[in-house]
């Protein structure tokens, strides 16, 4: 396995089996965060590459809100949580009590927040693959960044370009019961390719 195209559709549906999980651990995490119920539609789980990445999250001038984790142990990649502002807004306001206009003033304790956000959705989507695969997986503490659309895909792109112009691309819609607002997340997931390898196999299935 060179790339993220030699992936064949079993082992895409794996990739989409394991964010189902992920997703459904992260919605129960952020339930208990919020302290309100919090449902979760089906996640779309794709490989696209990153032009295609880039317009599905509203083109490369789009503001978005970053978290960068990088992944250690017997898994190494990426995994990368993009925040819309109505998302990065919500979570920011039910934490902290604060109602930022711009998400580009975030403070210390707004962003220590958003940092906390995305280390517990990260460890719901490493927990689903390190229970499935029985594989020690370590998450580094997040990276904050509001940027462009474009700067902010930049970064994956140049450290992964060895592994192709494909990432996968999770998208999620979570249902705030208490006043029914929908909000979603973007979470970008790049694994080294012998890492992918690895959990294909622990998951038996042939390369």
């Amino acid at each position: 396995m060179k790339n993220l195209d030699d992936l064949n559709d079993i082992q895409l549906d794996v990739l989409r089996e394991i964010g189902n999980i992920g997703s459904g651990n992260a919605a129960s995490a952020l339930s208990t965060m919020l302290d309100r119920p919090v449902d979760i539609s089906v996640p779309k789980v794709m490989v696209l590459d990153y032009n295609t990445v880039t317009e599905s999250l509203g083109g490369p001038e789009e503001l978005l809100v970053g978290l960068l984790l990088s992944l250690s142990g017997d898994v190494t990649g990426m995994i990368m949580f993009l925040l819309h502002k109505d998302f990065a807004h919500m979570m920011i306001n039910t934490l902290t009590g604060m109602d930022l206009e711009n998400v580009g003033d975030l403070d210390e304790f707004s962003s220590s927040a958003i940092r906390e956000v995305g280390n517990i959705m990260a460890a719901s989507y490493v927990n689903a693959i390190a229970s499935l695969t029985g594989l020690n997986i370590n998450i580094s503490p997040p990276d904050l960044c509001v940027d462009m659309v474009g700067a902010i895909l930049s970064v994956p792109a140049i450290y992964f370009a060895n592994i192709g112009d494909k990432i996968i691309f999770i998208q999620d819609e979570f249902d705030k019961k208490a006043n029914d607002n929908k909000t979603s997340s973007h979470i970008l997931m790049i694994p080294e390719m012998d890492s992918l390898a690895k959990i294909m196999t622990n998951l038996g299935l042939e390369l």
